[in-house]
């Protein structure tokens, strides 16, 4: 899942002003955000204030993009004709009209159902200015993906300023679905026990730490045991939530104090119970500048949360910088994404370049010992491109699914989603085959690609019927605006 950078709120009055009422299904109960404040801020690292800041600007900078977008007629996206690799429905976007952002999504691997959350920067909101902007939307498939019932409020959360950072998971052995989220600077966790048509009140998972973000969700497959790894206070810390009462209770643990800054992108449970999240460790130096080597790490529990080890996996340099409007310059790097099969066996991709400020290179390692020792690595995304953003899902025994994006020509205006699987746990790959196949109806399709990834996550799932289904982010910058696309398997 990836999921996030600029991912805490402190909304502006004059931004949520704008928001009007609206009528969208509601589904779940409403919780505003404890108050919370923000950590002590290190010299030069990201969270707290800087970031509330930074998101409150950016906010209202999307806001403003929307409305001038709209004004000139290029906001819509038309329909435009799909030209999908053979084994694909095409691309579609989830809304025309909105401006959405970093998706995520989850199959359920017994029954047909299909579930996606997006985070959505225009309204209407649930409840006009005294709910969150933005919120997230959410949408449900019964048939695998191939078509979607109407957007529904995920929660509407009276009180709450803005929600961010979506996490879905389907329960393996129950088909109950399982979301985490924020509120405001907080995470919470909410369940449904009927296919998402209602949801519990959202439980915060954070304790006594007083900032917390970027969560990322995953649980067992009986649904007991749920772990949230998150950044917390002072400078984004790694911590991991857990729960062994299918989140009633929770507890935390803090893995590492560390002046590095640690983001979780992605974690997975093996059958035989061991906890896996996939992480990047990056130092911030003067002006939340990135300085010296990513570090790509997998933090490992053997024994149910209690005790975790922290394993370096690789050192990469730091690519090039993002230039487009809005965007920080720790954009492109340190995405990680794992997952274990049915025998427990893993695969890591992650991003990262062979010679700072260079193009970074999407790279796969495996693990047959349950994340213990990790194969050399191998290069998936193209030589002189710039790689990144992967996203990794697996079933049975060896079945990997995987897509990233890859920029064409090393054109940074120029990006495309590629798909690549292994049958052999991640020891070989297939051709990779593009599935951003739509090159006009947005403002910003071309034929030689998207303008811009929008948002820096993503998912991919595996369906009941074995087939994959993907989504990401696309959008003029990183201001935006933008909008969440999916594509399918037939």
């Amino acid at each position: 899942m990836q999921r996030r950078r600029l991912s805490v709120v402190a909304i502006v009055s004059a931004v949520v002003a704008v928001v009007t009422a609206g009528f969208l299904v509601i589904g779940g109960g409403t919780l505003a955000a404890p108050g919370g404040r923000a950590g002590t801020e290190r010299q030069g690292a990201k969270g707290g204030r800087t970031e509330a800041q930074e998101q409150g600007q950016l906010t209202q900078e999307r806001l403003d993009a929307w409305r001038r977008a709209k004004a000139t007629g290029t906001l819509r996206v038309k329909a435009a004709p799909a030209a999908p690799p053979t084994g694909w429905a095409g691309e579609q976007v989830i809304s025309p009209t909105a401006d959405d952002w970093e998706p995520a999504i989850a199959a359920d691997p017994n029954a047909p159902y299909v579930y996606l959350l997006a985070t959505r920067y225009t309204g209407p909101t649930a409840c006009g200015n005294r709910c969150p902007l933005p919120y997230h939307v959410l949408r449900i498939s019964t048939d695998g993906g191939a078509t979607w019932g109407a957007d529904r409020y995920l929660c509407a959360c009276r009180g709450v300023q803005g929600q961010f950072d979506p996490e879905i998971e389907v329960v393996q052995n129950t088909g109950a679905v399982y979301a985490a989220w924020m509120n405001g600077y907080n995470v919470v966790f909410s369940k449904s026990t009927d296919h998402a048509q209602t949801w519990s009140t959202p439980v915060p998972v954070y304790g006594n730490v007083s900032w917390n973000d970027k969560p990322v969700l995953t649980v067992s497959d009986n649904g007991n045991d749920v772990y949230i790894a998150f950044n917390g206070p002072t400078g984004g810390d790694p911590y991991i939530a857990q729960s062994h009462d299918a989140g009633v209770t929770w507890t935390q643990t803090k893995i590492v104090d560390s002046k590095r800054y640690i983001y979780a992108f992605d974690g997975d449970v093996l059958p035989n119970g061991t906890v896996v999240f996939s992480e990047t460790s990056l130092l911030y130096g003067n002006a939340n500048t990135l300085t010296g080597q990513d570090l790509v790490y997998v933090y490992r529990s053997t024994d149910a949360g209690a005790t975790w080890s922290t394993d370096l996996v690789d050192t990469v340099e730091i690519g090039p910088n993002c230039t487009a409007a809005g965007c920080p310059n720790d954009y492109y790097p340190g995405h990680a994404a794992i997952t274990a099969d049915a025998n427990g066996n893993l695969v890591v991709l992650y991003d990262g370049a062979t010679v700072s400020q260079g193009n970074e290179t999407v790279w796969a390692r495996r693990s047959t010992d349950g994340g213990v020792t990790w194969s050399t690595r191998q290069a998936l995304s193209t030589a002189g491109e710039m790689g990144d953003f992967p996203s990794v899902e697996s079933r049975g025994a060896g079945d990997v699914r995987a897509w990233y994006m890859q920029t064409n020509g090393d054109n940074f205006d120029a990006w495309n989603v590629w798909y690549r699987s292994s049958a052999d746990g991640g020891a070989t790959w297939t051709a990779p085959v593009k599935i951003s196949d739509v090159t006009s109806g947005a403002s910003y399709k071309t034929r030689n690609g998207f303008l811009e990834p929008y948002g820096d996550y993503g998912e991919v799932a595996i369906t009941s019927a074995g087939k994959t289904i993907a989504t990401w982010g696309e959008g003029n910058s990183y201001t935006g605006p933008g909008g969440v696309w999916v594509n399918r398997q037939t």
